[in-house]
C-alpha cells in the first residue's frame, strides 16, 4: 500500500484538468516505466498540449490485457473541499483529493503492480500486459480514439481491456451512451417597450427546451432496463445563457443538453424531433427578421458499452478474480464502448465510488485500493 500511496500522492498533484495540458503526468508515468525498462509510446492531441500513452509489458507479438484509465480530472475551483484537491491528504481510512477515485487511484495500482507484472511476463508462455493512460475522457472521450486508431496499425492488439472507472471494485460489462449538443437561437434585438419589433431569442429558446422536457417524461413512462439507475433513458438540459438586460429583447440564446441513452434505443431521432421543431418556430420568427435563426450542433459522443457474447470470456475471468456471480451496468459513460467498437472485448471494474467523483472532498478508501490490487494480480496471474 505504500507504494500505491505514494504514487496516488504524485499523480493528483498534477492538475491534469480537460483541455489543459497531462504533459507533465505522462512524462512521470514514461520515466517511471523507463526505470523498469519498459518503453512507452505517446499519441499526442493536434496541439501538442496532451498526450496518451500506451506501454506493453512482456511480448509485443501476441495480445494480452489491457488496463486503461484516463488521467485528466474534472475542476475542484469553487467546490467547498476541506484540504488542498491537489495535495493527497489522508484522514483514516480515507485518501482524499481530486481524482482519487475518478480515476487516478486505479492508475496508481496499476503502476504499483509493474514489477510484479514484469515478473509474470518472464514465464515462457506469458501474456503481454498493456497500460493505457488517456486524455480528455471527461469532456467526451476525446483522447483514447486517437490511441485506438494507433493500436489498429499494431502487430498485436490487446485482447482485452479493463476501463479502471470506479464501480466499488465490481465488474460492469453495461454502460449507457451519451450525446452532447448545443443548441443556438437568433433572434433580434429591441427594445423591451416594442417587443414586437424583436425576436426573444429566450422565448424560442425555452419552447425547444420544454420539448426536451416533455420528451424525458415520456422516455421515463416508456422502455426501462432494470440494470439501469435510472432505468431509462435520459435528457437534460445544463446549461443556458442569453440576454443581457430586462428591457432588451434578448437577441441570443444558447443552451446545451445531453442524451444518455439506454442501449440499442434510437436516440438520434431526439435530435431529428428538436430540430424538426426548431424549423416550425422558424417561419414566425422571420417574418419579423430575416436573420433569424436556430443552430443545432453536436459537442461530443461516445457509445454505451454493450454485454454481448464477445465479452463472456474476459467478464468470467474478472469474476472469477473478485468471487463475483453477477454483473453490474452503469448510468455513467466510459471509454469502454470506444474499446469494443475498435474490437477489443471492454469491462469496467475499480477503485473507488461514482457516488464521490466530481465532487468536494472526493476520496478513495485504502480498502478499495487493496481489493484492487489483489484483483489485477489474480487477472494477470501474478
Amino acid at each position: 500500500m505504500s507504494d500505491v500511496i505514494e504514487l496516488l500522492s504524485t499523480l493528483v498533484g498534477y492538475p491534469t484538468l480537460s483541455r489543459r495540458s497531462n504533459l507533465a503526468l505522462i512524462d512521470f508515468v514514461e520515466s517511471y516505466l523507463a526505470g523498469y525498462g519498459i518503453a512507452s509510446r505517446r499519441v499526442y492531441s493536434a496541439d501538442g498540449e496532451r498526450a496518451n500513452l500506451y506501454a506493453t509489458i512482456g511480448p509485443v507479438d501476441r495480445g494480452g490485457i489491457c488496463l486503461s484509465g484516463h488521467s485528466d480530472v474534472v475542476p475542484a475551483q469553487g467546490q467547498p473541499w476541506s484540504s488542498d484537491p491537489f495535495v493527497l491528504t489522508r484522514r483514516g481510512q480515507r485518501l482524499y483529493g481530486r481524482g482519487s477515485a475518478d480515476m487516478k487511484g486505479y492508475l496508481a495500482c496499476v503502476l504499483a503492480m509493474v514489477p510484479r507484472f514484469i515478473q509474470a511476463a518472464r514465464a515462457a508462455d506469458a501474456r503481454p500486459v498493456h497500460i493505457a493512460i488517456s486524455y480528455d475522457e471527461e469532456i467526451g472521450c476525446v483522447g483514447v480514439r486517437g490511441l485506438l486508431a494507433e493500436l489498429a496499425r499494431d502487430r498485436a492488439r490487446p485482447t482485452g481491456c479493463i476501463i479502471g472507472e470506479p464501480t466499488l471494485m465490481r465488474v460492469a460489462t453495461a454502460h449507457k451512451g451519451k450525446s452532447a449538443w448545443r443548441c443556438t437561437v437568433q433572434g433580434q434585438a429591441a427594445h423591451s417597450s416594442q417587443n414586437h419589433l424583436g425576436v426573444n431569442a429566450i422565448d424560442y429558446a425555452a419552447e425547444l427546451v420544454l420539448f426536451l422536457r416533455n420528451q424525458g417524461r415520456l422516455w421515463r413512462d416508456g422502455d426501462t432496463d432494470a440494470r439501469y439507475e435510472p432505468p431509462w433513458s435520459t435528457v437534460q438540459v445544463g446549461t443556458i445563457h442569453g440576454g443581457s438586460a430586462v428591457n432588451v429583447v434578448p437577441d441570443r440564446c444558447e443552451f446545451d443538453f445531453e442524451i444518455r441513452p439506454l442501449p440499442h434505443t434510437r436516440h438520434h431521432l431526439l435530435a431529428n424531433a428538436l430540430d424538426n421543431v426548431a424549423r416550425e418556430l422558424l417561419p414566425a420568427m422571420r417574418e419579423v427578421a430575416e436573420g433569424a435563426d436556430i443552430r443545432l450542433e453536436l459537442q461530443s459522443e461516445y457509445p454505451g458499452l454493450r454485454d454481448d457474447s464477445s465479452l463472456d470470456e474476459l467478464k468470467q475471468r474478472c469474476a472469477g478474480a473478485l468471487e463475483q456471480a453477477s454483473f453490474d451496468s452503469l448510468s455513467f459513460g466510459t471509454e469502454a464502448g470506444l474499446f469494443q467498437q475498435a474490437g477489443i472485448p471492454t469491462v469496467v471494474c475499480g477503485p473507488g465510488s461514482i457516488a464521490q467523483a466530481h465532487k468536494a472532498d472526493e476520496y478513495v478508501t485504502l480498502e478499495q485500493l487493496e481489493l484492487c490490487q489483489a484483483f489485477l494480480g489474480k487477472v494477470v496471474g501474478c
